[in-house]
């Protein structure tokens, strides 16, 4: 339990009413987990006001109320704070209620609109190959020693990210690893504190949209927060929009690319294939000098490995550490190779919007495959203008196409379908259309050609389905393995 007075002294508020020698017992944002004696901030949400709910926290046994209004109703023995903006009071007491555990730990934040998932496992891995226990919190899961927890959000709400760090730094943790989205800055999530490191891997036009962003500059702007948060930035300087990225940063800046002069730079890349498994290799030039070669494909591999690199050069990793840690990571569902057959190559990968599959695919195209095949859906109540893109996209770059069912939500199945076709069709490109994603992935095993290359996009880590508001278990692994065990003497 502690004293308010001592939790108020980072934040700007007036006192509505009670006092602030009241004795609380946590914090929450969620008016359906208020224990007695909480703190309750009202936040104000895309679909949900939080102050709707203060009198419900307040049943429930809240002692004290945030908010970004004067609350009417509320009982005079119940403390009530505004603020300009109740996001930015939740982080702070956040900060305070768990006594700063950041400052306790070496922090690395990695935004940027791709490779963020991926860079953060290979920075973690590098680290945890020179002996240091870190921590990971990412669009996967988090980790904390030997303990995975799945995620639910990419950067989690702050009262979560502050006990995650305590947590850390009992088990013994002294670096963190955390990817940061763009709608968690956006939502001052990681307000609070100062990342030691802040990795931006590039910018792309997504996000935006209802619920997400409103326009491209309001993304940008709120990805470029992380180099005014940081000490020392990672930046990528093959990034087209790379000066305006760097504008009004704050932190001392570190570059690394592959085209452009930067500190560390990629030489002499070059594609490695092995039955069932896409590679790169290349040489670290700049600020060091050795040999690097990584199990995951593509220019994209080269870039994110880099970054690595870089921010690990920093904090004086060994370079044997980052080789044997990067020869080896293994991130689920980031063109993760699963094993089928030997006459093709199979890939889970995340890829959801147009600038990932173009990237990605165009990547696969350089291993020269007999077909490249390209499986995917797109989600329902998301932005209606990805479905088409992602079918010109697939359309244009794929030898064949699967339209197939991912997240429908609360849609219409078919009429994400009927969305996606309608792109494929401004190009010339082959495709199938088969609703139910198993039978779609069993259509690309079955119907093989020897030197297929088949990429199933979209779900990637995830290993759930959501139809008409409810969550089924669909693990793409699980259902390969169900149809090559379905297919044994019939094949």
């Amino acid at each position: 339990m502690k004293n308010m007075r001592t939790l108020q002294k980072r934040i700007a508020y007036q006192l509505q009413q009670g006092s602030l020698d009241a004795e609380v017992t946590g914090i929450t944002c969620d008016s359906r987990k208020v224990q007695p004696q909480n703190v309750f901030v009202c936040i104000r949400g895309n679909r949900m006001d939080g102050h709707v709910y203060a009198e419900e926290a307040v049943e429930r046994g809240a002692a004290v109320l945030v908010a970004e209004r004067e609350l009417e109703g509320i009982p005079e023995k119940v403390t009530v704070l505004v603020v300009k903006d109740s996001r930015e009071a939740l982080a702070q007491l956040s900060c305070a209620w768990e006594d700063d555990p950041a400052q306790h730990l070496v922090t690395i934040g990695v935004t940027g609109t791709k490779g963020k998932t991926t860079t953060a496992y290979m920075i973690y891995e590098i680290l945890r190959k020179a002996g240091i226990r870190a921590g990971l919190i990412g669009t996967i899961e988090t980790r904390i020693g030997e303990k995975s927890i799945l995620s639910e959000n990419t950067t989690p709400e702050p009262v979560v990210l502050q006990k995650l760090f305590s947590e850390m730094m009992r088990e013994g943790c002294t670096h963190v690893v955390m990817e940061v989205s763009s709608q968690a800055e956006k939502q001052h999530r990681c307000d609070g504190f100062t990342f030691d490191y802040g990795v931006f891997t590039n910018i792309g036009n997504d996000h935006i949209g209802a619920g997400e962003h409103a326009s491209f500059a309001e993304y940008l702007s709120c990805k470029k927060k992380l180099l005014r948060t940081c000490r020392t930035g990672i930046v990528n300087r093959d990034d087209k929009r790379f000066p305006e990225i760097i504008r009004q940063s704050t932190c001392r800046l570190v570059t690394f690319g592959c085209r452009e002069k930067a500190d560390f730079m990629a030489a002499d890349a070059a594609l490695d294939q092995a039955p069932g498994v896409l590679g790169v290799s290349y040489r670290v030039q700049g600020a060091a000098d050795f040999p690097v070669r990584v199990d995951l494909p593509g220019l994209f591999s080269v870039s994110n490995s880099l970054a690595a690199i870089a921010v690990c050069a920093q904090m004086g990793i060994p370079e044997k550490a980052m080789q044997e840690a990067l020869s080896a990571v293994r991130v689920r569902g980031r063109c993760e190779a699963v094993p089928v057959y030997p006459e093709m190559t199979l890939l889970i990968d995340y890829a959801h919007n147009a600038m990932s599959l173009e990237s990605l695919l165009k990547t696969l195209r350089k291993y020269h495959p007999k077909r490249l095949i390209c499986l995917f859906g797109c989600g329902g109540t998301r932005a209606r203008d990805r479905r088409f893109q992602m079918g010109e996209v697939s359309g244009r770059l794929a030898d064949l196409t699967v339209i197939t069912s991912d997240n429908p939500r609360d849609e219409e199945p078919q009429a994400i379908l009927d969305d996606i076709r309608t792109g494929i069709g401004k190009t010339e490109g082959a495709f199938v259309e088969i609703a139910d994603r198993k039978e779609a992935i069993r259509y690309v095993i079955e119907n093989r050609q020897p030197g297929d290359l088949v990429v199933l996009a979209g779900k990637g880590h995830e290993t759930y389905q959501i139809r008409k508001g409810r969550r089924y278990e669909m693990d793409e692994r699980v259902l390969i393995r169900e149809i090559l065990e379905e297919s044994k003497g019939n094949v």
